[in-house]
């Protein structure tokens, strides 16, 4: 049985992300995700774990409507997603707006430049001037400590790099919320703390993050909350200091004695 989270945000704040009973089917038979209840403070870091098929990356997915969901309720920066079929294509543009995504497998354009990528969807999405949006992108890739790679295109890039110049374009639209999805599993081990490092320098500015990794170290380090999800259902969430080492579900206890190799209390 899930152990029901203590609410986060005080009354008088609105959640910036605010998840209310919300279900989402995949076909008719495949219940992924379950009752899901989750307050997001502004500038709140969040991890999102849990084993392969728990439905975090759904969850995520459904901030920026990149997932559909069936029943119950979604808000986000003040604007209500509707359940599938009663979609409103402007309230998702809004969203879309404020938020930013960094997805496993880099989703770079091979054919453009470093810049071109990142000026893209300024230039042609928010109708930002050319002149503009790669001074953007210059002050973001600098953000990201690759600024001198951006006439590169990303095959001439390591895997660290195109991970790097992935998150530069998210924040290319000043997103107030970011998206990781498992953004360090396409790495190999030597460049994951490159990765890591910039998350980390990102998440010390304020921005609102909502993690989805396996990286612990991260977790312990970074986050505000870890949030353990196990077959659709969020099972417990904490401290990550309290998660790591009193998780109150038998379930938590089990994926961190798998995960980190060593028993919890």
């Amino acid at each position: 049985m899930p152990i029901h989270p203590m609410p986060v945000a005080s009354p008088a704040t609105a959640p910036l992300i605010q998840f209310q009973q919300l279900n989402k089917w995949f076909g008719s038979d495949f219940h992924v995700l379950r009752d899901i209840d989750l307050d997001i403070a502004r500038g709140e870091r969040i991890v999102v774990c849990g084993p392969s098929g728990s439905g975090k990356s759904t969850l995520i997915r459904c901030i920026n409507a990149l997932e559909p969901f069936q029943q119950g309720s979604l808000s986000v920066a003040g604007v209500t997603l509707q359940p599938e079929g009663q979609e409103d294509e402007r309230a998702i543009a809004q969203v879309r707006r404020h938020v930013g995504m960094v997805f496993q497998q880099f989703n770079l354009f091979p054919h453009l430049s470093v810049l071109d990528n990142l000026t893209l969807g300024p230039i042609h999405a928010a109708q930002v001037p050319r002149a503009q949006a790669q001074a953007q992108a210059l002050q973001q890739l600098e953000r990201v400590h690759i600024a001198e790679q951006a006439h590169k295109f990303p095959l001439q890039l390591s895997g660290g790099q195109q991970q790097r110049v992935a998150i530069a374009r998210a924040l290319c639209l000043s997103p107030d919320i970011l998206l990781f999805d498992e953004p360090t599993s396409a790495l190999d081990p030597e460049m994951v703390h490159e990765v890591l490092d910039v998350m980390v320098a990102l998440a010390d500015q304020g921005i609102t993050m909502l993690c989805v990794t396996h990286e612990m170290d991260f977790a312990r380090s970074v986050a505000d909350r870890v949030v353990f999800m196990d077959q659709g259902q969020i099972i417990e969430q904490a401290s990550p200091d309290a998660f790591f080492s009193q998780p109150r579900s038998e379930r938590a206890r089990q994926f961190l004695n798998k995960l980190l190799g060593q028993p919890t209390v």
